[in-house]
C-alpha cells in the first residue's frame, strides 16, 4: 500500500521539486552503490578492505580501514566490521528492534552531506527506497507501527488524551511467551505518560496502550548512556528482549535538533549495537525508521542483519504497516489489522 498525501504549506511545485530530487538522489545512490560493490569485491580479491565503520564497545564510531587483513566470516568483530551480508545461509531472527528517528523525507536523508553515517548505513546494508509514512502529525505513525491501525488519532495527544484499548506488538509478544522492551532515551521514569525536557510521550507508543499498563511500568524504560545504559546492558550481557523499540529523545533523534546532530547519535549509537555480543551472534535484525516526511511523507527505512546483502535496494512499495507486519513474521506473531493486507520486507531483504 502506498500512501502519498496531498502537498502540504510548500505547494505543488515544492512537492515536484522534492520529488525530482528524490528521483535525482537514488539514482546516484544506486549508481554509488555499484561502484562500491566493485571496489570492495576488488579489494578483498587483493587482500585489502575498504574504509568502514569500527565501533569499539563505548559506541564511539571511527572512521578507519582495516588495514591489510580481510576479516573472514567467522571473525568476532564481524559485526561491527561488516554490519551485513556477512551471513548466506538460512537464517532465524529472534531479535527485532526498531529505531525511530523524526521528521525527515528520504531526499533530506539519503545523498544528503548532513547525514553521513545514514548514507554509510545505507549502502553497507539495505535501504527501502518506495518507504511511505502513513500521515501525520508523529503519534498516529507510531500507532499505526505498533499496532496496524491509528486508533482514529490525528494530533500529537498525551496519552491520557487517547487512551488505545486495542491490541500492539506488545501485546502480541506477550500473548506468545517472548519478551519486548521500550528503551526511551532522557525518559524521567518508567512508562513515562507526561512529556518533559528532552522526553516526548508520543514517540514512546508503549504508554497508550491501556492493556499494558502493568507491563509497560516494568518493560517501558529509560535507555541511559549509549554506552553503559540498560539497552548497552542488554545487548552485551545476552539478555536483549526478542522486540525492542528504541526512542531517542527529541534532540537526538532530530527532531528539534540539525539533521547532523541526530546522524552522529545513529553513528555512536548503530556502532554500539553492531560491536555488541547479542548483533555478533547473526541472529538480530534493526530497522531504522523515520517517522514521518515532510512534503512526500517518503520517508527512508534502512535494513541492518547479518542476512542483508550490502548496498541492497528494495522499490517495492512499504511502509508502517509493512514494518509491522515484518516484525510479526519474523517473531511467529498473527498480523494486526492493517499488516495483514501491507507488504512484508522479508523477501526484499533476505531476512
Amino acid at each position: 500500500m502506498q500512501l502519498l498525501p496531498e502537498p502540504e504549506a510548500h505547494g505543488r511545485r515544492g512537492y515536484n521539486h522534492a520529488m525530482a530530487r528524490s528521483r535525482l538522489l537514488l539514482g546516484g545512490l544506486l549508481v554509488a552503490c555499484a561502484l562500491f560493490a566493485v571496489w570492495q569485491d576488488a579489494a578483498v580479491g587483493q587482500g585489502r578492505a575498504p574504509v568502514t565503520a569500527v565501533a569499539s564497545p563505548d559506541g564511539k564510531l571511527v572512521l578507519s580501514s582495516l588495514g591489510s587483513a580481510v576479516p573472514k566470516l567467522t571473525d568476532p568483530t564481524i559485526g561491527a566490521t561488516r554490519p551485513c551480508g556477512f551471513r548466506h545461509s538460512s537464517v532465524s531472527y529472534d531479535h527485532v528492534m526498531w529505531v525511530f528517528m523524526e521528521n525527515e523525507s528520504l531526499s533530506s536523508i539519503i545523498g544528503a552531506p548532513d547525514a553521513p553515517f545514514a548514507n554509510l548505513l545505507a549502502r553497507r546494508c539495505g535501504l527501502a527506497t518506495d518507504y511511505y509514512a502513513v500521515g501525520h502529525p508523529s503519534l498516529p505513525n507510531y500507532l499505526a507501527a505498533t499496532g496496524g491501525t491509528t486508533a482514529g488519532v490525528s494530533d500529537d495527544g498525551e496519552p491520557a488524551a487517547h487512551p488505545v484499548s486495542g491490541q500492539s506488538i506488545f501485546s502480541q509478544v506477550d500473548s506468545h511467551h517472548l519478551t519486548w522492551r521500550s528503551y526511551a532515551e532522557s525518559m524521567p521514569v518508567d512508562c513515562d505518560t507526561v512529556t518533559s525536557g528532552d522526553y516526548a510521550a508520543r514517540h514512546n507508543p508503549a504508554v497508550y496502550y491501556t492493556a499494558l499498563r502493568k507491563a509497560c511500568a516494568r518493560y517501558d524504560v529509560p535507555m541511559g548512556p549509549i554506552s553503559t545504559g540498560a539497552l548497552h546492558q542488554a545487548l552485551y550481557t545476552g539478555r536483549l528482549a526478542n522486540f525492542v523499540f528504541v526512542t531517542p529523545n527529541i534532540c537526538d533523534d532530530a527532531h528539534s535538533c540539525p539533521v547532523l546532530h541526530g546522524d552522529e547519535w545513529l553513528a555512536r549509537f548503530m556502532s554500539m549495537v553492531f560491536a555488541s555480543s547479542t548483533y555478533r551472534r547473526g541472529h538480530m535484525v534493526v530497522f531504522v525508521v523515520w517517522d514521518e516526511g515532510n512534503l512526500t511523507n517518503q520517508v527512508p527505512a534502512i535494513v541492518a542483519a547479518p542476512s542483508v546483502p550490502s548496498c541492497i535496494r528494495s522499490s517495492v512499495p512499504f511502509n508502517h504497516y509493512s514494518l509491522l507486519r515484518t516484525a510479526e513474521q519474523l517473531l511467529g506473531l498473527p498480523l494486526l489489522d492493517n499488516s495483514r493486507t501491507a507488504q512484508s520486507m522479508v523477501a526484499a531483504f533476505h531476512l
